[in-house]
């Protein structure tokens, strides 16, 4: 059943259901190649483990893998790794001072869907976003949001070095 043919893993193609098991579903019938499944920019795409626990609360556990595109460009509220003064981060990221008055840092919902308090027990979720443009380094206040308490926002200013190196657009997590 685990076979695995040309980095090819079998799959039940009718999909698995999450309410009641249908009985013409008693074999697998497919193959499934994930970094086809996953990855729609392969030149510009590659894989990260999360190391640390300051994005707990969104889900993100150490030793999560991270499917990051560096071809798209962030929009507010996407989850990012960050390159700041030598080091990397995964991040939520924000255009909007998150002290400001009528924020709620903390249970951060960034635009276009990101969820407050998502489900740790997915083992692979796309992290959809609303198609916005910004000129992220050129005009805008730029705020990386962790999603755990412990950590603080970090304010990105003209002497820091830094960059975004790609958006996140699949976590994939053990679930035992």
């Amino acid at each position: 059943m685990s076979e695995e043919k040309d980095g090819m893993i079998q799959m039940a193609l009718e999909g698995i259901h999450a309410g009641f098991p249908s009985p013409a579903q008693d074999y697998m019938s497919g193959v499934i190649d994930l970094n086809k499944e996953l990855v729609r920019h392969p030149e510009a795409t590659f894989y990260g483990r999360v190391v640390g626990d300051s994005m707990i609360d969104a889900g993100i556990n150490e030793g999560d893998v991270l499917v990051i595109d560096k071809s798209l460009e962030p929009s507010e509220g996407d989850m990012c790794v960050c390159f700041i003064d030598g080091e990397f981060a995964l991040k939520f990221v924000s255009f909007h001072d998150p002290f400001a008055a009528g924020t709620a840092w903390g249970s951060f919902a960034g635009a276009g869907g990101v969820v407050s308090s998502p489900d740790r027990r997915g083992a692979v979720r796309e992290i959809r976003k609303a198609p916005v443009s910004y000129n992220i380094l050129g005009r805008r206040d730029i705020w990386l949001l962790p999603a755990n308490p412990k950590y603080k926002p970090i304010h990105i200013q003209e002497g820091n070095d830094f960059s975004i190196w790609g958006v996140v657009t699949y976590v994939i997590h053990k679930t035992k």
